[in-house]
């Protein structure tokens, strides 16, 4: 049975769980945003769990007005859902909008690295070795969060690769709700080191210039996601929406 992430996360306080303002940049409404959303994103605050907005605003030494700023930005994004005279929780996972945004990340990536394929260059191909140098160091130390951090890196840089500048921020937008997804399969036992493998197998037909293996390399990978995800949905249904 997949389990996800220790729910005694939900026992921490907001200081524990929110990264400090000065961790980011922008105007302070901004910076408030970015925590929240970051806190959301890693699950430190769980599918349907209450956002105490007193709590919050004690914890970053702000007042209430950035703080329900960055709710109301996060309730559009659909990150968490204010509920009047009950409060504000954040988001219970949705499997169509999951299974939407995984196929619209394997539309844009898989396009992406055919693209990619025919046009890499060396330098770029070594970035791409020392990303995975390093991914496959944080495997072997089980640093899950780092390795999710260098993960995100390598796709960045396949989109880069492109030579569309835009590229990367249309495809966080559609894949913002299948990344919080992924939190709750990385801790997976061997689920990293699969992930590693498959990012080996992308590289390797890069490497060979090869379009048709790298669209099938790429797809293998961000298919498993849903396969990992469906039977979690009958496991745990408390964090899901019902279908």
């Amino acid at each position: 049975m997949l389990q996800p992430p220790d729910p005694s996360s939900q026992e921490q306080t907001a200081l524990q769980r929110l990264k400090p303002l000065s961790a980011f940049s922008g105007s302070l409404g901004q910076r408030v945003y970015q925590t929240l959303r970051q806190a959301i994103l890693s699950l430190a605050y769980r599918p349907g769990e209450i956002l105490r907005k007193p709590e919050i605003c004690q914890a970053l030494n702000v007042s209430r007005s950035p703080v329900a700023d960055a709710v109301a930005r996060l309730q559009v994004e659909g990150l968490v859902d204010v509920i009047p005279q009950a409060g504000t929780y954040v988001a219970r996972f949705s499997m169509q909008e999951i299974r939407e945004g995984a196929f619209l990340r394997e539309a844009i990536e898989v396009a992406a690295i055919e693209r990619v394929a025919g046009i890499i260059t060396d330098d770029q191909l070594q970035r791409l070795r020392r990303n995975l140098t390093v991914q496959a160091a944080l495997v072997t130390d089980g640093d899950i969060p780092g390795f999710y951090a260098l993960d995100g890196e390598m796709h960045e840089l396949l989109l880069s690769f492109t030579g569309f500048a835009k590229l990367a921020q249309v495809s966080d937008t559609a894949w913002l709700h299948v990344n919080r997804a992924r939190q709750l399969i990385l801790p997976v036992p061997g689920r990293i080191q699969a992930t590693l493998a498959e990012h080996g197998a992308i590289l390797a037909a890069l490497e060979a210039r090869d379009p048709a293996a790298a669209r099938l390399a790429t797809q293998a990978h961000l298919r498993q996601l849903i396969t990992y995800l469906e039977p979690l949905e009958r496991d745990r249904p408390d964090l899901f929406n019902p279908s």
